[in-house]
């Protein structure tokens, strides 16, 4: 798995939106539908990530404690299925259902959302505020799959609560780092804006 950071796009980029398929129940979701009245924050991640299969369990308790602060998730799968089908619709699907996900989980076969956002690893986490502008992006926590330290969410979760509170967000923001996201030929990044 190669380690890949965040690109950390500008704080204050509007949302690009979209309208994806949610795997669960292959009905077509915008950003519009999805998005919370506070904040929406957008995960990019996928099925076999040891990264996002190691903050999973937090992944899904966080977004159930920011929903009542009008702070909504989406999740979205860009990897090119062809070379990684462990990340294939239908068990994207038989993982929302396990995990019992309380957000959608959108498949982004063309990977033109993960280009829009400048998505670069799984987990890739983006937090917008009610006017959908960016307000954090970055790292969940200081957990990886080959450390001991424990699974909080805090850095997200810090910033999930400054939002509610219209607190002002942590200046120093450190980017995620997970497995590189899977493009399709001839759809590698070749000039995301460097940041």
């Amino acid at each position: 798995m190669a380690r890949t950071e965040s690109y950390m796009l500008p704080l204050n980029t509007v949302a690009p939106s979209f309208t994806l398929p949610n795997s669960v129940d292959n009905q077509m979701l915008s950003l519009e539908e999805v998005k919370g009245s506070k904040g929406t924050l957008v995960i990019f991640m996928c099925n076999h990530c040891p990264y996002v299969i190691h903050l999973l369990d937090k992944m899904v308790e966080i977004s159930n404690e920011i929903k009542p602060m009008g702070i909504h998730t989406v999740a979205i799968s860009s990897n090119d299925i062809n070379s990684y089908p462990e990340d294939r619709p239908e068990l994207m699907k038989k993982l929302a259902l396990e995990k019992s996900f309380g957000f959608p989980y959108l498949y982004d076969e063309t990977q033109e959302i993960a280009m829009a956002y400048e998505a670069a690893c799984t987990p890739d986490f983006y937090l917008f505020d009610g006017e959908l502008k960016l307000v954090y992006r970055g790292r969940f926590d200081d957990a990886r799959p080959k450390n001991d330290n424990p699974i909080t969410g805090l850095d997200l979760m810090t910033a999930c609560t400054n939002l509610s509170n219209g607190f002002p967000q942590e200046a120093h923001q450190i980017p995620s780092l997970g497995c590189g996201i899977k493009w399709k030929a001839g759809n590698e990044p070749k000039g995301f804006t460097t940041h």
